[in-house]
């Protein structure tokens, strides 16, 4: 009513604006009586107000539409130019008296229409303060999504790779299905469930199928929509999210990202201030506990760091399951390669298997990105199916970047980075107990001017101390190369010296792989949850540890000098194939090591070939008819 109040009294403002005397064609009293006179003016149309006399003028010989002319007044002659229309017209003349409300209205309408507005806005934000976000609208409800079967479409054949994890939410589903089963023994389900994992395994996808194969309500929100810049709205959305979920049992919660409120409490640098993080944690704690038996509300979280979850968040009567939902196996990549098969065409070639063996430590999520790659790289080169050679090049655009192929280098540079990569190659290729060398390019990819890609043969669930060695020395050998070839030490080794500082510091703090230092970690709880780094050992133990680092690094720069010392022919043979090349092949590095040549077209061959392709396609054909090759002015000779 309040709203319908306030248009009125709009449309009323701005009927009074355009209905105004001074709307109209201006005349003077003369006019006026010619016009009369000349029956131009409709009798009846003639008013005489306080501000002026108005009436109607008939439509003219010419077309003129009619139209309302003004005669102005002033205080002055109001009574004589009233008496003169009186005589012009002969009496017919219509007397409005002025309404002692409009002028009232038109002088006080604005500000009653500014005070309406305010208490229109003020009576709504006090009827929304019971929602807990005060007088400032609908802070405190719950920004939540509802999706049901129809809207995801998801279901358990849409997930793969993760089959323990599928089988421990099978009783999850059988519990929303039909929950009387469960009560006749007295039992009760979880209530609720911890999706763990590394990022991209599928862990909200797996949510999204407990929820279409149970056939229920999903509700879904993140961890970071909770909080807000206003105290207490994190606590109200909790209590207004579980409260609409108890009315819609039986039903799924799904906390995405729950780490960002459900951290543990205390933690970090604290002035002793309210704490909205925590008092949101506290209405999740409390809403999960009283929980009944039949309220057939399931809560399931979804976190990559579940080391840093308050102890009261997951203990048993909260988040009583914790699922881990781990990397596939080469298996599980092969069940998800192919569930996103499905929705692209693949041509003969393909070898999802060969795939699945050359993807190792990828996720789910990578996966899937590397069949959108391959299916958007065949479709810019115009083919029908995707091929091998597109998913293989999707991979490593996955993996390390996209390749820079029109990047051009001077010379000197070039050469460095060849004999960078081939240090790396050379080491990679001798040492048994490292990865595999896959291939190596100089070949700008990602941040890095080239690259020495390898691929394990197996899936690694922990880290040797062979393979820790291994790796270092492969890692070294880019540096020594290019000093020695060149006289001179670039700053392109800066991620090798990151990756071998980052190995050497994690075996002697964390995997208890230093003589001197023992059996013990030396690793804070967290770091990241303090701003004073966490450190339990003394000023000599932290020195130790400094020369314990120092001492596993220059080991393995040693033995890489050492090596390419040995094999420099070797270094020198592979820099000036991939000088020619650009990218060297695993089986053609080994040729290279062996003595043997190489026997595929360089790159200077195959820029000249597409040349020659080029200017063939643009000289003109050659013509078949015998005269046209005769000099002009000559006849032809008779047959």
């Amino acid at each position: 009513m309040l709203g319908m109040l306030l248009l009125i009294l709009l449309a009323l403002m701005m009927f009074m604006l355009f209905q105004t005397t001074g709307s109209g064609e201006t005349k003077t009293l003369r006019d006026f009586e010619v016009l009369w006179e000349n029956q131009q003016i409709e009798e009846d149309s003639v008013v005489s107000r306080e501000s002026g006399i108005t009436a109607r003028q008939k439509e003219g010989v010419d077309g003129k539409r009619p139209t309302t002319i003004v005669i102005p007044v002033n205080a002055a002659d109001r009574e004589h130019v009233a008496r003169e229309v009186y005589r012009i017209t002969g009496g017919k003349v219509q007397s409005k008296r002025p309404s002692a409300f409009l002028p009232f209205l038109w002088s006080f309408g604005p500000l009653l229409l500014l005070i309406l507005l305010i208490w229109f806005f003020v009576i709504r934000g006090i009827r929304s303060a019971g929602a807990g976000g005060g007088m400032l609208g609908n802070f405190g409800k719950s920004r939540h999504r509802t999706l049901t079967k129809e809207m995801t479409g998801i279901t358990f054949k849409d997930v793969a790779g993760i089959d323990e994890a599928k089988d421990e939410v099978a009783e999850i589903i059988e519990f929303l299905r039909s929950p009387k089963r469960f009560t006749r023994l007295g039992g009760r389900i979880p209530r609720g469930v911890l999706l763990t994992g590394p990022p991209g395994c599928g862990k909200t996808l797996l949510a999204k199928a407990i929820a279409g194969e149970a056939d229920v309500p999903f509700f879904s929100i993140s961890g970071s929509d909770f909080v807000e810049m206003f105290v207490g709205v994190g606590a109200s959305r909790v209590r207004d999210l579980f409260k609409q979920a108890k009315e819609s049992s039986p039903c799924i919660i799904f906390l995405d990202e729950i780490d960002a409120v459900g951290r543990k409490r205390g933690g970090g640098f604290n002035t002793g201030g309210h704490d909205e993080r925590e008092q949101t944690l506290n209405a999740i704690l409390v809403e999960m506990d009283g929980f009944n038996a039949t309220d057939g509300v399931i809560v399931i979280a979804a976190t990559n760091r579940p080391d840093v979850l308050d102890p009261a968040l997951i203990r048993p009567g909260r988040f009583d399951r914790q699922i881990n939902v781990p990397l596939p196996d080469v298996k599980g990549r092969l069940e998800i390669l192919r569930v996103h098969a499905k929705k692209v065409k693949l041509g003969s070639d393909v070898d999802l298997e060969r795939l699945a063996k050359l993807t190792p430590m990828f996720s789910g999520a990578d996966l899937a990105a590397i069949i959108n790659e391959a299916a958007i790289a065949a479709t810019m080169l115009n083919k029908d199916y995707i091929e091998q050679v597109d998913l293989e090049e999707a991979r490593d655009k996955v993996r390390f970047g996209r390749a820079k192929k029109s990047r051009v280098r001077e010379k000197e540079d070039n050469r460095l980075v060849a004999f960078h990569e081939a240090g790396h190659a050379v080491l990679q290729a001798m040492l048994p107990d490292g990865d595999p060398l896959h291939k190596v390019t100089v070949i700008p990819r990602g941040d890095a001017g080239g690259a020495t890609f390898s691929l394990p043969e197996k899936d690694r669930l922990g880290y040797s101390l062979k393979w820790l060695r291994a790796t270092m020395i492969s890692m070294c050998g880019g540096r020594i190369a290019e000093e020695r070839a060149m006289g001179d030490v670039s700053s392109g080794a800066v991620g090798d010296i990151a990756q071998v500082t980052n190995i050497a510091r994690m075996m002697v703090l964390e995997w208890g792989m230093s003589d001197k230092l023992g059996f013990v970690r030396y690793a804070g709880s967290d770091t990241r949850e303090m701003y004073v780094p966490d450190r339990e050992y003394s000023e000599d133990t932290a020195r130790l540890i400094d020369q314990e680092v120092r001492r596993i690094v220059d080991e393995a720069y040693t033995e890489a000098e050492r090596l390419l010392t040995e094999n420099w022919e070797k270094v020198v043979t592979v820099a000036e194939a991939l000088l020619r090349h650009e990218t060297l092949s695993r089986e053609e590095v080994e040729k290279l090591l062996r003595g043997e040549a190489l026997s595929k077209p360089t790159v200077s061959d195959i820029l000249a070939a597409e040349a020659r392709k080029v200017a063939a396609e643009a000289r003109p054909a050659a013509s078949t008819d015998p005269e046209s090759d005769l000099p002009p002015g000559v006849a032809p000779r008779p047959a």
